[in-house]
């Protein structure tokens, strides 16, 4: 048989270049913000550097970026440590970037030296009018030239705590004329007097990403700093740190595109801003795009895995269907969540020749597929309950559930002729007269009927609450460039909400499922699959929908 060969992705080709031509060994690193929960574009992130140093027999490093301590806090460093190991990867060392502020500080104080950095006063507004546009040249600050003595003094000051925030700004000295906008002298520290959640009141002077980044790759020995493509045009300074700061090995850049979903918006700003103003009970709230808010819907790692290895490592940015990852979820959960039965819109149905008093035992099969999962008892009696959309007064052509006259099979138990109905003042119907046929019980009988209904015996059934969930947003599509994603949500925030992203229906399930644990995921025959909620009580659980059976995403 012919060994199918694995079609290799650009960043395995460059890692595999470079164990040929340099140090035969990788090193990667994960370097979250710890400043929010991890949505499912940090997933992809995550996979590609785990997965990479896993791949080629090295290490990967859990390196918190936590240079801007404004908005960061522990509570996100346990929770990234969480998710990162819920979806199966395990890092190698712990680190923060904050660990490395006096070697950054060591390092600034050295590009002084040599000229290559200098102690800036101006604006923010000043700043930015100076830099020019992409199409015209910026021009030089007046205190570019500044002696390197002067800037030394003035950077240890800063450091000493002596100006406030903004008055002044370490800038690297490169080329306020180059096309990358990048290069025309970046900021590398500024001033904020803000407390650390690691460094306490030590520091009021940060580094930028731009310039803690590489040095820390540096000082790890990281040999390729995997990031997303918004990075590429930032490679050229990343690369100028690391000679001007004279490090030897040097790690090597390389960037992927982002992971775009569509109705799905993962910009950490706007996610904040969905959990401070109230749209959403939390960051784990089962409707977002976090991987806590997944896993309490009910996604598996190991679809979420999949789904990742199906979109790929591209280079250029694409959006994905989010029909992709329902199809992934859906796949996982089919093949390994237990079947049960529940009645989301209960209606009731009285069958008038059964006894009153009488119950028998009906045996259903826990998982088709896995006869070693067992099965389990439940009782049939005079009163089942079964779903309102589940009966039609005036049936639609080709309607082959339960109708005045028709005939259903109830799951495991009889045949079912409805022969009356009782209603309310409005109409609705309160309760379904049927009779059973004694001879038509499943398995024993020849006799078929087309539809086949699933149901729960009144006597025994536990009310429950379902979560059904829909996208939280609706839009065209994904967006996909973080400042216009960030402008639109500022426009139209409100607007652009979903009314319908949560509806709560009340009903009930079969008794086992009374105090299940928080996560256990479950089949609900004909409804879809449900995953146990925290906020569940004995007696009174509580299970979010997954996702529904009918799959829409076309492989």
């Amino acid at each position: 048989m012919e060994e199918v060969k694995h079609s290799k992705n650009f960043i395995e080709e460059f890692i595999e270049e470079d164990m040929r031509t340099k140090e035969p060994r990788v090193q990667t690193r994960f370097p979250p913000e710890p400043n929010g929960y991890l949505h499912i574009g940090h997933a992809k992130a995550l996979a590609i550097d785990f997965g990479m140093a896993e791949q080629y027999g090295g290490i990967c490093n859990l390196r918190y970026d936590d240079t801007n301590p404004s908005k960061e806090d522990v509570e996100y460093v346990d929770a990234i440590q969480a998710d990162i190991q819920w979806l199966g990867f395990q890092w190698n060392e712990i680190l923060f970037g904050s660990s490395y502020f006096d070697q950054c500080y060591d390092l600034a104080v050295k590009l002084i030296k040599k000229g290559v950095a200098y102690v800036d006063e101006l604006t923010k507004e000043d700043m930015r009018a100076y830099r020019g546009t992409l199409t015209q040249p910026g021009k030089n600050s007046p205190y570019r030239d500044r002696p390197a003595e002067e800037s030394l003094d003035l950077f240890a000051r800063m450091r000493a705590g002596e100006f406030e925030d903004g008055a002044k700004t370490l800038r690297a000295k490169i080329d306020m004329a180059s096309p990358n906008i990048n290069m025309r002298d970046p900021a590398l520290y500024r001033i904020k007097h803000v407390r650390h959640h690691q460094t306490g009141d030590k520091w009021c002077i940060y580094p930028m990403y731009d310039f803690a980044h590489p040095i820390q790759d540096a000082i790890e020995g990281v040999t390729h700093s995997l990031c997303s493509l918004e990075y590429e045009a930032h490679r050229p300074l990343y690369n100028w740190v690391v000679d001007q700061c004279e490090f030897d090995p040097k790690p090597r850049q390389i960037e992927f595109a982002r992971l775009n979903i569509t109705d799905t918006i993962m910009s950490k700003r706007y996610l904040r801003r969905l959990v401070e103003e109230g749209y959403v009970s939390g960051w784990d709230d089962p409707r977002m795009p976090t991987l806590c808010g997944m896993r309490r819907r009910g996604f598996t790692a190991a679809a979420i895995r999949d789904f990742l290895e199906r979109v790929g490592v591209a280079k250029a940015d694409s959006v994905v269907d989010f029909a992709m990852l329902e199809h992934c979820v859906r796949e996982d959960l089919n093949e390994n969540a237990a079947r049960r039965m529940a009645v989301l819109d209960p209606v009731l149905v009285e069958i008038d020749n059964w006894d009153e008093g009488k119950y028998e035992d009906v045996t259903l099969e826990n998982h088709p597929n896995h006869p070693e999962l067992g099965s389990r008892t439940v009782r049939f009696g005079k009163r089942a309950y079964i779903e309102r959309d589940d009966f039609a007064e005036v049936p639609p052509s080709k309607f082959f559930r339960l109708k005045p006259d028709g005939e259903v099979r109830l799951k495991g138990a009889y045949i079912i002729k409805c022969v009356g109905l009782e209603k309310n003042e409005d109409g609705t119907v309160t309760k379904i007269h049927c009779t059973y046929d004694p001879a038509s019980h499943s398995g024993e009988d020849a006799r078929k009927v087309k539809g086949t209904l699933h149901w729960l015996n009144v006597d025994d059934a536990v009310a429950a609450e379902f979560r059904l969930y829909d996208t939280l947003m609706k839009s065209e599509s994904a967006e996909q460039d973080e400042e216009e994603e960030e402008t639109a949500v500022e426009k139209d925030f409100v607007d652009r909400l979903n009314p319908d992203s949560l509806t709560t229906m009340k009903g009930v399930v079969e008794p086992a499922l009374d105090g299940v644990p928080e996560g256990e995921r479950y089949q609900f025959m004909r409804e879809g699959y449900f995953c146990a909620d925290r906020d569940g009580k004995p007696g009174a659980p509580v299970f979010n929908r997954t996702v529904g059976l009918k799959d829409s995403y076309k492989a």
